[in-house]
């Protein structure tokens, strides 16, 4: 296995950090188990179609998007 760092809501990472070895493995495989089958079943177009349309849903258009990129550059 291999480590990566993800975003995820204060909550989750709260309940991660104070669970015990035993429960942080069974997270970590029902994480996996998830973004495999995420993966598996659609192609990176469709996520990156579904994710754009969430943005747009949530508020975060291209030009914020595109301003928020040039902050960090």
């Amino acid at each position: 296995m291999e480590t990566i760092s993800i975003e995820v809501e204060p909550e989750i990472a709260r309940a991660y950090q104070e669970a015990n070895l035993m429960e942080r493995k069974k997270m970590q495989l029902i994480l996996n188990s998830s973004l495999k089958q995420f993966i598996n079943r659609r192609s990176l177009e469709e996520i990156i179609q579904e994710m754009q349309a969430q943005a747009q849903v949530n508020g975060l258009t291209q030009e914020i998007l595109d301003e928020i990129l040039s902050d960090d550059i």
